[in-house]
């Protein structure tokens, strides 16, 4: 039976909920494509967009817990830049703002212009599972990477874009993409973590204040939902700290395992 979660949730739903959306916003198996079969098989015809934003608002601050440090040096790089551009370029730290910046704005076109695409894989299991194959092929391709580079360059930066706009599709895992393309172009791992997740902060707050704008209020979800906001930001912690060790030992491919007969059984079924 069809149900809608934006009436009556309870606090057991919504920390299922935030768990999902902690588990996979950040590891490489695709949140989307995940809610899509949730809402095929669990017979759910549409959620509350404040209940949607609080979920991404809890992964939005593990980010930002865990790259503190990282964001607070690239936002005083940014405001030195402002006042002398030319450290745009002389800088490491300045590099990157310039590089978030220029994958921010690709992933921003490709979302528009996809978005009628999503929202046609969101409703075909078929293509979700085509999505799923995508995404297994390059966690499997980046464990044959041998990059070093430790800085992220402005053409690998765009590289890093087009990968995180075409992942706007359901089945296409962002974080997996973004970090196997930074692998591929020759960004080394722990450099290519950083850069996919700082480039995501930008990504999240967008699609979280675009969807803000047909939404009502946070105040009015009651408590219960906002034990599904803490639990995503919990799990999604949890979640950046197991990928992060799993890049660093070259083992991100090991999801393409439960990617690709996922995919196969949703293309097949």
């Amino acid at each position: 039976m069809a149900c809608n979660l934006a009436e009556g949730i309870d606090a057991l739903t919504a920390a299922a909920l935030g768990a999902l959306q902690g588990v996979t916003e950040f590891l490489p198996v695709s949140s989307s494509g995940h809610v899509a079969i949730g809402a095929h098989y669990f017979g759910i015809r549409e959620n509350s967009l404040a209940l949607v934003i609080l979920l991404h608002l809890g992964t939005l601050l593990a980010t930002i817990i865990l790259f503190r440090r990282d964001i607070g040096v690239l936002t005083m790089a940014g405001i030195a830049g402002l006042r002398d551009p030319g450290r745009f370029r002389a800088t490491p730290e300045g590099r990157t703002v310039v590089g978030i910046v220029l994958a921010t704005i690709i992933t921003s076109a490709l979302g528009f212009l996809l978005r009628n695409v999503a929202e046609a894989f969101a409703e075909d299991l078929h293509l979700v599972g085509y999505g799923f194959l995508v995404s297994a092929a390059f966690l499997m391709a980046s464990g044959v990477s041998r990059a070093t580079g430790t800085e992220v360059s402005w053409w690998q930066a765009a590289g890093i874009g087009i990968a995180q706009g075409v992942a706007v599709l359901p089945g296409i895992s962002r974080s997996g993409v973004t970090i196997a393309v930074a692998l591929l172009l020759g960004v080394q791992s722990s450099a290519a973590f950083r850069f996919s997740f700082l480039v995501s902060l930008p990504a999240i707050v967008g699609a979280a204040t675009y969807e803000a704008s047909g939404a009502e209020g946070l105040g009015s979800l009651g408590p219960e939902a906002w034990v599904g906001g803490l639990t995503a930001l919990v799990t999604g912690y949890v979640a950046l700290v197991i990928l992060r060790h799993v890049i660093l030992v070259g083992r991100m491919w090991t999801f393409a395992i439960y990617l690709l007969p996922l995919g196969l059984f949703l293309i097949t079924r």
